[in-house]
């Protein structure tokens, strides 16, 4: 099974999502050209800079009920 949240989001969008609630800036990226140098091209290719993308599905038809659907609600420590 796919433990992921039901609503992905990309690195970027958590990223921002997380600098918003801990009220703090997020202005700061990592190019893809400096991943590739560091790990090298095949392996930030397949890691780092591959989508992820996964759903998931099998808990979701099984019933599953997400305690927080959405990526702030689930950061926001004052739930």
């Amino acid at each position: 099974m796919n433990l992921a949240a039901p609503n992905p989001v990309t690195n970027f969008e958590f990223t921002q999502t997380l600098a918003t609630t801990l009220h703090r800036p997020a202005f700061l990226s990592v190019p893809g050209f400096a991943v590739r140098l560091l790990l090298g091209r095949e392996m930030a290719e397949e890691t780092v800079l591959a989508s992820q993308r996964v759903a998931p599905e099998k808990l979701q038809r099984a019933g599953f009920e997400f305690k927080f659907a959405a990526l702030k609600e689930a950061l926001d420590i004052h739930h």
